[in-house]
């Protein structure tokens, strides 16, 4: 294994001690892997990090474009290569971070897709009601009214234990992004969809989690999503719901509702008020809609 390559692998490892996403371990370890794979022609060697400069990464970057990537993608790669580095720099490995020395791709601005209040609720309502036979029901549905009631992100969901849920006081300890905590508060459709869920619970002995599958064990976030897309494409017709979708609608429909800005923005667990703030753009959007439909002069 090149020197880099052990650097990678050392990357990574230290990414799981610190509790990362799984999912982020694994988007980090493709771009990072194909990144070395460039890196390594036929019968070749990769150069040792502190050889690998902004040239050689604003070339990958080419060639990267050259496969069409799309610039959402891009950035992301160029994320993953600028952590690494700054690991490689922390670790006395490199002298600079040569990978923030490239500007990243700019990527259009796009505004999240979010049904309206009476669409969800409509989809979450039928869930668990006996018109599609699932096996675990009541999981399926706690797992809606969580997304939706509580604006989780999936990793959160599923990272929470039963340890973290405050039955009496209705609130959630939440594990978010750079594991940072924080409370949340469920609604009382998501304080009935635990009680009826609890009371199923198969989990193996020791078990932590809140969500498990078929043995016993936590319910993985690829899971959710295959869970979240079966409901959403058999009830609403609707393949292209996923999990952050219910995350938006929870943000946009209490924007809606006159929530204040800074109020949503620490039940989402966001760092900035500007990643807030797009969705006082999906709500503008709507207003403009409506006003085009209904006023006589529009």
């Amino acid at each position: 294994m090149s020197e880099l390559a052990r650097q990678v692998e050392r990357f990574l490892e230290e990414l799981r001690r610190e509790n990362a996403s799984p999912h982020t371990v694994r988007a980090y370890a493709t771009d990072l892997r194909q990144f070395l794979d460039y890196l390594s022609p036929p019968g070749l060697e990769p150069p040792s990090p502190d050889r690998v400069d902004a040239l050689v990464i604003r070339e990958w970057l080419g060639h990267l474009y050259r496969q069409r990537l799309n610039p959402v993608t891009l950035r992301r790669k160029l994320a993953a290569v600028r952590s690494f580095f700054r690991f490689l720099v922390r670790e006395g490995l490199a002298e600079t971070n040569v990978a923030r020395l490239i500007r990243s791709p700019r990527a259009p601005k796009t505004l999240p897709r979010v049904p309206d209040a009476e669409r969800t609720n409509a989809l979450i309502d039928q869930i668990g009601d006996g018109r599609v036979e699932r096996p675990f029901p009541a999981r399926d549905r706690l797992i809606f009214e969580l997304l939706y009631g509580c604006g989780l992100r999936v990793s959160e969901l599923v990272g929470l234990d039963v340890a973290d849920v405050d039955v009496q006081e209705r609130w959630l300890r939440v594990r978010g992004k750079g594991r940072k905590e924080r409370q949340t508060p469920f609604t009382t459709k998501a304080a009935e969809a635990l009680e009826n869920y609890l009371a199923v619970r198969r989990a193996r002995p020791g078990e932590r989690a809140l969500l498990v599958n078929c043995r016993g064990t936590r319910l993985s976030d690829r899971s959710v999503r295959r869970i979240v897309k079966f409901y959403a494409e058999i009830l609403a017709g609707d393949p292209s719901l996923h999990p952050h979708t219910l995350r938006h609608a929870f943000a946009t429909h209490l924007l809606a509702d006159g929530a204040d800005l800074r109020a949503i923005q620490e039940l989402l667990g966001h760092a900035r008020l500007s990643t807030t703030q797009r969705y006082t753009q999906v709500s503008l959007t709507d207003l403009i809609r409506v006003y085009d439909k209904a006023h006589p002069k529009a």
